[in-house]
């Protein structure tokens, strides 16, 4: 069973920077994919950007790319998003999850984290 625990949201202004952090515990995390996802107020939950177990492929949707970043340091179990140049339309409470499948898919999360909130003001 694998835990995750997200830190890092947080208040801050359009153009600002945010770096969030994934610890896991309670699994192998080297065999894990991770991913981020997010779901803003009144909207469906949407896929950010997902790291393969190695840590040399990436994936992000269209709305971030260029602007975030996913890493992983697996000696501390954490997986990092680092998001540059917030907008306000990036508001939402930010997930992360674990799936012992491939990047390839943008599905077959298994396991998630309480989230935390990141808000962008204009």
């Amino acid at each position: 069973q694998v835990q995750l625990v997200e830190s890092g949201g947080g208040l801050v202004q359009a153009g600002g920077s945010l770096r969030l952090s994934c610890t896991a515990s309670g699994g192998t995390f080297s065999r894990n994919t991770i991913g981020w996802f997010r779901q803003g107020p009144g909207k469906e939950r949407e896929f950010v950007a997902a790291i393969d177990r190695s840590g040399g492929s990436t994936v992000y949707s269209d709305s971030v790319r260029g602007r975030f970043t996913i890493s992983r340091d697996s000696a501390k179990n954490t997986v990092y998003l680092q998001m540059n140049s917030l907008k306000p339309e990036d508001t939402a409470a930010y997930y992360c999850s674990a799936k012992y499948g491939s990047i390839g898919s943008r599905g077959g999360y298994d396991y998630w984290g309480q989230g935390t909130q990141v808000t962008v003001s204009s």
